[in-house]
Protein backbone atom coordinates (compact mmCIF):
# COMPACT_ATOMS: atom_id res chain seq x y z
CA UNK A 1 0.00 0.00 0.00
CA UNK A 2 2.12 2.73 -1.11
CA UNK A 3 0.73 6.45 -0.99
CA UNK A 4 3.09 8.51 -3.36
CA UNK A 5 3.36 11.97 -3.55
CA UNK A 6 4.64 15.04 -1.51
CA UNK A 7 8.12 13.58 0.65
CA UNK A 8 6.82 10.15 0.71
CA UNK A 9 9.68 8.85 2.54
CA UNK A 10 9.40 11.62 5.77
CA UNK A 11 7.40 10.42 8.33
CA UNK A 12 5.10 13.09 8.34
CA UNK A 13 3.32 15.41 5.26
CA UNK A 14 4.08 18.97 6.71
CA UNK A 15 4.41 20.45 2.84
CA UNK A 16 0.60 20.26 2.79
CA UNK A 17 0.28 21.99 6.29
CA UNK A 18 2.76 24.49 5.11
CA UNK A 19 0.75 25.27 1.76
CA UNK A 20 -2.51 25.33 3.88
CA UNK A 21 -1.02 27.61 6.62
CA UNK A 22 0.40 30.45 3.88
CA UNK A 23 -2.95 30.19 2.10
CA UNK A 24 -4.42 31.09 5.46
CA UNK A 25 -2.48 33.60 6.09
CA UNK A 26 -3.10 35.51 2.76
CA UNK A 27 -6.83 35.08 2.95
CA UNK A 28 -6.83 36.46 6.38
CA UNK A 29 -4.91 39.65 5.51
CA UNK A 30 -7.39 40.16 1.96
CA UNK A 31 -10.27 39.33 3.83
CA UNK A 32 -9.63 41.14 7.32
CA UNK A 33 -8.07 44.56 5.02
CA UNK A 34 -12.00 44.06 2.64
CA UNK A 35 -13.85 43.97 6.34
CA UNK A 36 -12.14 47.44 6.83
CA UNK A 37 -13.21 48.59 3.47
CA UNK A 38 -16.44 47.85 4.13
CA UNK A 39 -16.65 49.12 7.96
CA UNK A 40 -15.16 52.86 6.03
CA UNK A 41 -17.89 52.74 3.63
CA UNK A 42 -20.20 52.15 5.88
CA UNK A 43 -19.03 55.33 7.77
CA UNK A 44 -18.53 56.89 4.49
CA UNK A 45 -20.60 55.90 1.82
CA UNK A 46 -19.23 57.67 -0.77
CA UNK A 47 -16.31 54.92 -0.67
CA UNK A 48 -18.34 53.01 -2.95
CA UNK A 49 -18.00 55.13 -6.06
CA UNK A 50 -20.77 53.81 -7.48
CA UNK A 51 -19.21 51.18 -8.80
CA UNK A 52 -21.52 48.36 -8.18
CA UNK A 53 -18.70 45.08 -7.29
CA UNK A 54 -17.24 46.76 -4.62
CA UNK A 55 -20.60 48.04 -2.94
CA UNK A 56 -21.27 46.81 0.50
CA UNK A 57 -23.81 44.41 -1.00
CA UNK A 58 -20.85 42.55 -2.60
CA UNK A 59 -18.50 42.74 -0.81
CA UNK A 60 -20.12 41.75 2.16
CA UNK A 61 -20.08 38.18 1.44
CA UNK A 62 -16.47 38.66 0.13
CA UNK A 63 -15.41 39.16 3.64
CA UNK A 64 -17.21 36.55 5.12
CA UNK A 65 -16.12 34.11 2.80
CA UNK A 66 -12.49 34.96 2.87
CA UNK A 67 -12.07 35.62 6.60
CA UNK A 68 -14.29 31.83 7.55
CA UNK A 69 -13.69 29.65 4.85
CA UNK A 70 -10.26 31.43 3.37
CA UNK A 71 -8.45 32.33 6.60
CA UNK A 72 -10.64 29.79 9.10
CA UNK A 73 -10.93 27.22 6.40
CA UNK A 74 -7.19 26.71 5.40
CA UNK A 75 -5.99 27.23 9.59
CA UNK A 76 -8.40 24.39 10.02
CA UNK A 77 -7.11 21.87 7.22
CA UNK A 78 -3.29 23.15 8.50
CA UNK A 79 -3.97 22.68 12.32
CA UNK A 80 -6.19 18.80 11.72
CA UNK A 81 -3.83 17.65 9.62
CA UNK A 82 -0.92 18.30 11.79
CA UNK A 83 -2.90 17.00 15.09
CA UNK A 84 -3.83 13.84 13.40
CA UNK A 85 -0.21 12.95 11.80
CA UNK A 86 1.07 14.08 15.58
CA UNK A 87 -1.42 12.08 17.86
CA UNK A 88 -2.00 8.82 15.77
CA UNK A 89 2.19 9.05 15.34
CA UNK A 90 1.60 8.39 11.54
CA UNK A 91 1.69 9.84 8.12
CA UNK A 92 -1.27 10.97 6.41
CA UNK A 93 -2.90 8.53 4.75
CA UNK A 94 -2.81 9.71 1.30
CA UNK A 95 -0.73 12.44 -0.20
CA UNK A 96 -2.52 12.92 -3.58
CA UNK A 97 -6.10 13.10 -1.28
CA UNK A 98 -4.56 16.18 0.53
CA UNK A 99 -3.29 18.07 -2.11
CA UNK A 100 -6.37 17.48 -3.84
CA UNK A 101 -8.15 19.22 -0.76
CA UNK A 102 -5.58 21.81 -0.74
CA UNK A 103 -6.55 22.85 -4.39
CA UNK A 104 -10.16 22.41 -4.58
CA UNK A 105 -10.83 24.32 -1.28
CA UNK A 106 -8.40 27.43 -2.69
CA UNK A 107 -10.39 27.15 -6.10
CA UNK A 108 -13.74 27.15 -4.43
CA UNK A 109 -12.90 30.49 -2.09
CA UNK A 110 -11.66 32.48 -5.07
CA UNK A 111 -14.21 31.64 -7.23
CA UNK A 112 -16.52 32.29 -4.74
CA UNK A 113 -15.24 35.83 -4.18
CA UNK A 114 -15.15 36.63 -7.63
CA UNK A 115 -18.30 35.61 -8.23
CA UNK A 116 -20.04 37.88 -5.34
CA UNK A 117 -18.50 40.80 -6.81
CA UNK A 118 -20.31 40.45 -10.25
CA UNK A 119 -23.51 39.27 -8.08
CA UNK A 120 -23.55 36.01 -8.29
CA UNK A 121 -24.85 34.30 -5.21
CA UNK A 122 -27.43 32.26 -3.56
CA UNK A 123 -28.51 35.24 -0.76
CA UNK A 124 -28.07 32.74 1.73
CA UNK A 125 -25.77 33.63 5.16
CA UNK A 126 -23.07 32.01 4.68
CA UNK A 127 -23.58 29.90 2.02
CA UNK A 128 -23.57 32.78 -1.05
CA UNK A 129 -22.03 29.78 -3.36
CA UNK A 130 -23.86 29.13 -6.64
CA UNK A 131 -24.66 25.15 -7.23
CA UNK A 132 -20.81 24.65 -8.98
CA UNK A 133 -18.71 26.21 -6.51
CA UNK A 134 -21.76 24.30 -3.71
CA UNK A 135 -20.56 21.04 -5.80
CA UNK A 136 -16.76 21.47 -5.87
CA UNK A 137 -17.28 22.30 -1.88
CA UNK A 138 -18.89 18.65 -1.63
CA UNK A 139 -16.89 16.74 -3.39
CA UNK A 140 -13.64 18.71 -1.67
CA UNK A 141 -15.13 18.14 1.85
CA UNK A 142 -15.63 14.25 0.98
CA UNK A 143 -12.17 13.75 0.23
CA UNK A 144 -11.30 15.42 3.45
CA UNK A 145 -13.47 13.59 5.49
CA UNK A 146 -12.28 10.07 3.99
CA UNK A 147 -8.76 11.19 4.34
CA UNK A 148 -9.15 12.22 7.99
CA UNK A 149 -11.45 8.93 8.80
CA UNK A 150 -8.75 6.73 6.82
CA UNK A 151 -5.83 8.14 8.67
CA UNK A 152 -7.35 7.94 12.09
CA UNK A 153 -7.96 4.24 11.29
CA UNK A 154 -4.18 3.64 10.57
CA UNK A 155 -2.64 5.89 13.63
CA UNK A 156 0.19 3.60 15.77
CA UNK A 157 -1.79 4.54 18.99
CA UNK A 158 -4.55 2.61 20.43
CA UNK A 159 -6.06 6.12 21.66
CA UNK A 160 -7.98 8.97 19.88
CA UNK A 161 -7.14 12.02 21.58
CA UNK A 162 -9.84 14.42 22.07
CA UNK A 163 -8.83 16.91 19.27
CA UNK A 164 -9.42 15.02 16.45
CA UNK A 165 -13.03 14.58 18.00
CA UNK A 166 -13.47 17.93 17.96
CA UNK A 167 -12.02 17.99 14.07
CA UNK A 168 -13.82 14.95 12.73
CA UNK A 169 -17.38 16.38 14.78
CA UNK A 170 -16.64 19.39 12.78
CA UNK A 171 -15.84 17.88 9.22
CA UNK A 172 -18.85 15.75 9.41
CA UNK A 173 -21.59 18.30 10.80
CA UNK A 174 -19.87 20.66 7.99
CA UNK A 175 -20.59 18.07 5.24
CA UNK A 176 -24.18 17.50 6.19
CA UNK A 177 -25.02 21.47 6.76
CA UNK A 178 -23.45 22.13 3.53
CA UNK A 179 -25.38 19.37 1.18
CA UNK A 180 -29.27 19.36 2.39
CA UNK A 181 -28.99 23.48 2.68
CA UNK A 182 -27.62 24.19 -0.62
CA UNK A 183 -29.89 22.00 -1.93
CA UNK A 184 -31.05 23.40 -5.15
CA UNK A 185 -32.38 23.53 -8.77
CA UNK A 186 -30.09 25.35 -11.60
CA UNK A 187 -32.37 27.02 -14.40
CA UNK A 188 -30.19 25.51 -16.37
CA UNK A 189 -26.95 23.75 -17.09
CA UNK A 190 -24.79 26.08 -18.10
CA UNK A 191 -26.53 29.03 -15.78
CA UNK A 192 -25.06 30.34 -12.66
CA UNK A 193 -28.54 30.61 -11.60
CA UNK A 194 -30.47 27.94 -9.13
CA UNK A 195 -33.77 27.98 -6.97
CA UNK A 196 -33.80 26.53 -3.39
CA UNK A 197 -35.46 23.23 -3.10
CA UNK A 198 -37.57 24.84 0.18
CA UNK A 199 -39.39 28.39 0.66
CA UNK A 200 -40.92 30.58 2.82
CA UNK A 201 -40.45 29.57 6.25
CA UNK A 202 -39.10 26.53 5.75
CA UNK A 203 -36.10 28.25 3.71
CA UNK A 204 -35.27 30.66 6.44
CA UNK A 205 -35.16 27.35 8.95
CA UNK A 206 -33.34 25.14 6.68
CA UNK A 207 -30.88 28.24 6.31
CA UNK A 208 -30.71 29.39 9.83
CA UNK A 209 -30.12 25.54 10.85
CA UNK A 210 -27.28 25.62 8.75
CA UNK A 211 -26.44 29.64 9.53
CA UNK A 212 -26.09 28.80 13.04
CA UNK A 213 -24.02 25.59 12.92
CA UNK A 214 -21.99 27.43 10.61
CA UNK A 215 -20.72 28.99 14.07
CA UNK A 216 -21.39 25.79 16.26
CA UNK A 217 -19.24 23.43 14.31
CA UNK A 218 -17.22 25.48 11.57
CA UNK A 219 -16.40 28.13 13.94
CA UNK A 220 -16.50 26.84 17.50
CA UNK A 221 -16.56 23.05 17.26
CA UNK A 222 -13.28 22.79 15.00
CA UNK A 223 -11.42 25.97 16.93
CA UNK A 224 -12.00 23.37 19.96
CA UNK A 225 -10.15 20.75 18.45
CA UNK A 226 -7.19 23.26 17.78
CA UNK A 227 -7.52 24.56 21.54
CA UNK A 228 -6.97 21.25 22.72
CA UNK A 229 -4.02 20.74 21.26
CA UNK A 230 -2.09 23.67 20.99
CA UNK A 231 -2.87 24.64 24.99
CA UNK A 232 -1.56 21.92 26.24
CA UNK A 233 1.36 21.89 24.36
CA UNK A 234 2.10 25.78 24.84
CA UNK A 235 1.72 25.20 28.62
CA UNK A 236 3.54 22.08 28.44
CA UNK A 237 1.02 20.59 30.44
CA UNK A 238 -1.86 18.04 29.68
CA UNK A 239 -5.27 19.23 30.00
CA UNK A 240 -6.50 19.65 33.02
CA UNK A 241 -9.82 17.49 33.00
CA UNK A 242 -10.04 14.52 29.96
CA UNK A 243 -13.20 13.84 31.63
CA UNK A 244 -14.63 17.08 31.16
CA UNK A 245 -13.34 17.29 27.58
CA UNK A 246 -15.35 14.24 26.61
CA UNK A 247 -18.35 15.66 28.79
CA UNK A 248 -17.99 18.95 26.50
CA UNK A 249 -17.65 17.12 23.25
CA UNK A 250 -20.95 15.38 23.51
CA UNK A 251 -22.44 17.80 25.52
CA UNK A 252 -21.98 20.90 22.46
CA UNK A 253 -22.31 18.42 19.75
CA UNK A 254 -25.74 17.70 20.79
CA UNK A 255 -27.07 21.06 21.98
CA UNK A 256 -25.51 23.25 18.92
CA UNK A 257 -28.10 21.48 16.58
CA UNK A 258 -31.37 22.96 17.75
CA UNK A 259 -30.59 26.70 18.42
CA UNK A 260 -30.55 28.19 14.63
CA UNK A 261 -34.27 29.12 15.43
CA UNK A 262 -33.36 31.15 17.76
CA UNK A 263 -32.52 33.98 14.67
CA UNK A 264 -36.28 33.98 13.91
CA UNK A 265 -37.87 35.36 16.78
CA UNK A 266 -40.87 37.63 15.80
CA UNK A 267 -41.17 35.85 12.35
CA UNK A 268 -43.57 33.43 10.37
CA UNK A 269 -41.43 30.63 12.48
CA UNK A 270 -43.80 28.94 14.93
CA UNK A 271 -43.37 30.50 18.42
CA UNK A 272 -42.87 27.12 20.35
CA UNK A 273 -39.83 26.18 17.62
CA UNK A 274 -37.85 29.65 18.22
CA UNK A 275 -38.86 28.76 22.01
CA UNK A 276 -36.75 25.46 21.97
CA UNK A 277 -34.13 27.09 20.28
CA UNK A 278 -33.37 29.53 22.92
CA UNK A 279 -33.88 26.70 25.47
CA UNK A 280 -31.16 24.75 23.74
CA UNK A 281 -29.27 27.92 23.39
CA UNK A 282 -29.19 28.56 27.17
CA UNK A 283 -28.42 24.88 27.85
CA UNK A 284 -25.16 25.46 26.13
CA UNK A 285 -23.84 28.12 28.37
CA UNK A 286 -22.85 25.11 30.76
CA UNK A 287 -20.57 22.81 28.16
CA UNK A 288 -19.17 26.03 26.32
CA UNK A 289 -18.13 27.29 29.94
CA UNK A 290 -16.92 23.93 30.75
CA UNK A 291 -14.81 24.18 27.78
CA UNK A 292 -13.58 27.48 28.24
CA UNK A 293 -12.62 26.65 32.32
CA UNK A 294 -10.73 23.51 31.20
CA UNK A 295 -8.97 25.21 28.89
CA UNK A 296 -8.00 27.84 31.40
CA UNK A 297 -7.63 25.52 34.12
CA UNK A 298 -4.82 23.52 31.58
CA UNK A 299 -2.35 26.67 33.03
CA UNK A 300 -2.69 25.80 36.80
CA UNK A 301 1.49 25.36 37.80
CA UNK A 302 2.13 27.34 34.81
CA UNK A 303 0.87 30.91 35.33
CA UNK A 304 4.08 32.32 34.68
CA UNK A 305 4.03 31.37 30.86
CA UNK A 306 1.77 34.13 30.83
CA UNK A 307 4.35 36.85 31.43
CA UNK A 308 7.02 35.06 29.63
CA UNK A 309 5.31 33.66 26.80
CA UNK A 310 3.46 36.00 24.27
CA UNK A 311 1.87 32.94 22.43
CA UNK A 312 0.20 31.74 25.96
CA UNK A 313 -1.03 35.12 26.04
CA UNK A 314 -3.17 34.74 22.35
CA UNK A 315 -4.37 31.29 23.37
CA UNK A 316 -6.08 32.49 27.06
CA UNK A 317 -7.29 35.58 24.98
CA UNK A 318 -9.15 33.26 23.09
CA UNK A 319 -10.26 31.57 25.33
CA UNK A 320 -11.70 34.64 27.60
CA UNK A 321 -13.22 35.62 24.21
CA UNK A 322 -15.00 32.42 23.71
CA UNK A 323 -16.33 32.11 27.48
CA UNK A 324 -17.57 35.87 26.87
CA UNK A 325 -19.24 35.64 23.71
CA UNK A 326 -20.69 32.21 24.85
CA UNK A 327 -22.52 34.22 27.46
CA UNK A 328 -23.12 36.83 25.03
CA UNK A 329 -25.17 34.16 22.84
CA UNK A 330 -27.92 32.82 24.66
CA UNK A 331 -28.35 36.07 26.27
CA UNK A 332 -29.23 37.18 22.69
CA UNK A 333 -31.18 34.49 22.60
CA UNK A 334 -33.97 35.28 25.05
CA UNK A 335 -37.28 36.83 23.45
CA UNK A 336 -36.68 39.86 25.38
CA UNK A 337 -33.03 40.66 24.85
CA UNK A 338 -34.16 39.60 21.35
CA UNK A 339 -36.74 42.37 20.82
CA UNK A 340 -34.12 44.94 21.39
CA UNK A 341 -31.19 43.30 19.90
CA UNK A 342 -32.46 41.89 16.71
CA UNK A 343 -32.15 43.85 13.39
CA UNK A 344 -28.90 45.67 15.39
CA UNK A 345 -25.29 46.21 15.38
CA UNK A 346 -25.41 44.34 18.76
CA UNK A 347 -25.59 41.19 16.81
CA UNK A 348 -22.39 42.53 14.77
CA UNK A 349 -20.74 42.95 17.35
CA UNK A 350 -21.59 39.72 19.03
CA UNK A 351 -20.73 37.91 15.80
CA UNK A 352 -17.28 40.13 16.10
CA UNK A 353 -16.22 38.89 19.43
CA UNK A 354 -16.29 35.52 18.43
CA UNK A 355 -15.04 35.91 15.10
CA UNK A 356 -12.19 38.43 15.85
CA UNK A 357 -11.73 36.96 20.10
CA UNK A 358 -11.60 33.93 19.70
CA UNK A 359 -11.34 32.43 16.14
CA UNK A 360 -8.68 34.59 14.99
CA UNK A 361 -6.50 34.68 18.24
CA UNK A 362 -6.60 30.97 19.01
CA UNK A 363 -5.52 30.24 15.23
CA UNK A 364 -2.78 33.43 15.71
CA UNK A 365 -1.83 31.40 18.78
CA UNK A 366 -1.56 27.90 16.83
CA UNK A 367 0.65 29.29 14.28
CA UNK A 368 2.99 30.56 16.62
CA UNK A 369 2.81 27.09 17.92
CA UNK A 370 3.04 25.54 14.56
CA UNK A 371 5.08 27.47 12.25
CA UNK A 372 8.57 27.32 13.70
CA UNK A 373 8.01 23.75 14.09
CA UNK A 374 7.09 23.18 10.33
CA UNK A 375 10.28 25.14 9.30
CA UNK A 376 12.86 23.51 12.06
CA UNK A 377 13.49 26.84 13.13
CA UNK A 378 13.01 29.49 15.92
CA UNK A 379 10.25 32.12 15.22
CA UNK A 380 12.23 35.17 13.85
CA UNK A 381 10.92 38.05 16.52
CA UNK A 382 9.01 37.50 20.15
CA UNK A 383 8.45 41.35 19.91
CA UNK A 384 6.34 41.56 17.45
CA UNK A 385 4.34 38.49 18.61
CA UNK A 386 3.89 41.21 21.80
CA UNK A 387 3.41 43.94 19.03
CA UNK A 388 0.78 41.70 16.76
CA UNK A 389 -1.20 40.55 20.93
CA UNK A 390 -1.67 44.24 21.45
CA UNK A 391 -2.69 45.66 17.85
CA UNK A 392 -5.04 42.83 17.72
CA UNK A 393 -6.69 42.90 21.26
CA UNK A 394 -6.62 46.94 20.93
CA UNK A 395 -8.87 46.27 18.03
CA UNK A 396 -11.11 43.59 19.50
CA UNK A 397 -12.31 46.01 21.98
CA UNK A 398 -12.11 49.04 19.91
CA UNK A 399 -14.59 46.81 17.33
CA UNK A 400 -16.84 45.15 19.55
CA UNK A 401 -17.25 48.48 21.90
CA UNK A 402 -18.41 50.49 19.26
CA UNK A 403 -20.93 47.85 18.16
CA UNK A 404 -22.24 47.31 21.08
CA UNK A 405 -23.25 50.93 21.93
CA UNK A 406 -24.36 51.34 18.32
CA UNK A 407 -26.52 47.89 18.32
CA UNK A 408 -27.63 49.18 21.79
CA UNK A 409 -28.84 52.71 21.44
CA UNK A 410 -30.11 51.76 17.82
CA UNK A 411 -32.42 49.25 19.34
CA UNK A 412 -33.62 51.64 22.48
CA UNK A 413 -34.28 54.28 19.53
CA UNK A 414 -36.22 52.14 17.29
CA UNK A 415 -38.24 51.16 19.76
CA UNK A 416 -38.82 54.93 21.94
CA UNK A 417 -42.51 56.17 22.06
CA UNK A 418 -43.31 59.67 22.35
CA UNK A 419 -46.41 60.79 24.65
CA UNK A 420 -48.93 60.66 21.30
CA UNK A 421 -47.69 56.79 20.62
CA UNK A 422 -45.63 57.72 17.75
CA UNK A 423 -42.26 56.74 17.12
CA UNK A 424 -39.95 59.43 18.61
CA UNK A 425 -36.93 59.15 16.23
CA UNK A 426 -37.03 58.08 12.58
CA UNK A 427 -35.06 55.57 10.74
CA UNK A 428 -32.50 58.35 9.34
CA UNK A 429 -31.90 59.42 12.95
CA UNK A 430 -30.81 56.14 14.05
CA UNK A 431 -28.39 55.96 10.63
CA UNK A 432 -27.27 59.41 11.99
CA UNK A 433 -26.31 58.16 15.32
CA UNK A 434 -24.88 55.37 14.01
CA UNK A 435 -21.54 57.41 11.83
CA UNK A 436 -19.61 58.09 15.10
CA UNK A 437 -19.57 54.48 16.55
CA UNK A 438 -18.81 53.29 12.73
CA UNK A 439 -15.56 55.47 13.00
CA UNK A 440 -14.49 53.64 15.80
CA UNK A 441 -15.39 50.06 14.11
CA UNK A 442 -13.33 51.42 11.39
CA UNK A 443 -10.56 52.09 13.60
CA UNK A 444 -10.78 48.71 15.59
CA UNK A 445 -10.56 46.77 12.21
CA UNK A 446 -7.85 48.76 11.22
CA UNK A 447 -5.65 48.28 14.37
CA UNK A 448 -6.62 43.79 13.65
CA UNK A 449 -5.11 44.04 10.14
CA UNK A 450 -2.04 45.49 10.86
CA UNK A 451 -1.41 43.21 13.50
CA UNK A 452 -1.70 40.56 10.96
CA UNK A 453 0.64 42.43 8.35
CA UNK A 454 2.48 41.98 11.59
CA UNK A 455 2.51 38.37 12.06
CA UNK A 456 2.84 38.10 8.22
CA UNK A 457 5.82 39.57 8.25
CA UNK A 458 7.08 37.72 11.38
CA UNK A 459 6.69 34.88 9.98
CA UNK A 460 7.73 35.49 6.51
CA UNK A 461 11.10 36.14 7.96
CA UNK A 462 11.07 33.01 9.95
CA UNK A 463 10.43 30.98 6.73
CA UNK A 464 13.45 32.64 4.90
CA UNK A 465 15.64 32.36 7.93
CA UNK A 466 14.80 28.36 7.79
CA UNK A 467 15.67 28.38 4.19
CA UNK A 468 19.46 30.06 4.75
CA UNK A 469 20.23 27.81 7.91
CA UNK A 470 18.82 24.71 5.92
CA UNK A 471 20.89 26.28 2.90
CA UNK A 472 23.76 26.82 5.01
CA UNK A 473 23.63 23.43 6.26
CA UNK A 474 23.70 21.86 2.40
CA UNK A 475 26.84 23.90 2.03
CA UNK A 476 28.52 22.26 4.91
CA UNK A 477 27.70 18.94 4.14
CA UNK A 478 28.72 19.54 0.58
CA UNK A 479 32.18 20.88 1.73
CA UNK A 480 32.85 17.62 3.96
CA UNK A 481 31.93 15.57 1.00
CA UNK A 482 33.91 17.26 -1.46
CA UNK A 483 37.13 16.80 1.28
CA UNK A 484 36.19 13.13 1.63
Amino acid sequence: MAHTGIASTEQYNYEIIKKFSVMALIWGVLGMATGVYLAAELAWPVLNFDIPAITFGRLRPVHTTLVIFGFGGSALFATSYYVVQRTGQTRLYSDWMATFTFWGWQVAVAAGAVSYMFGITQAREYAEFEWPIDLLIAVTWVVYFLLYVLTLKRRSQPHIYVANWFYLAFILATAILHIFNNLAVPIGLFSLKSYSLFSGVQDAMTQWWYGHNAVGFFLTAAFLGMMYYFVPKQAGRPVYSYRLSIIHFWALSFLYMWVGGHHLHWTALPDWTSTLAATFSIMLLLPSWGGMINGIMTLSGAWEKLRTDPIMLFLITALSFYGMSTFEGPLMSLKSVNALSHYTDWTIGHVHSGALGWVAMVSFGSFYHLIPRLWDTRIYSTKLIYVHFWLATIGILLYITALWVAGIVQGLMLRSFDDYGNLAYTFVETVAFLHKPYVVRTLGGAFFVLGILVMSYNVYLTVRRSRVEAAAIEAKLAAKMAKA
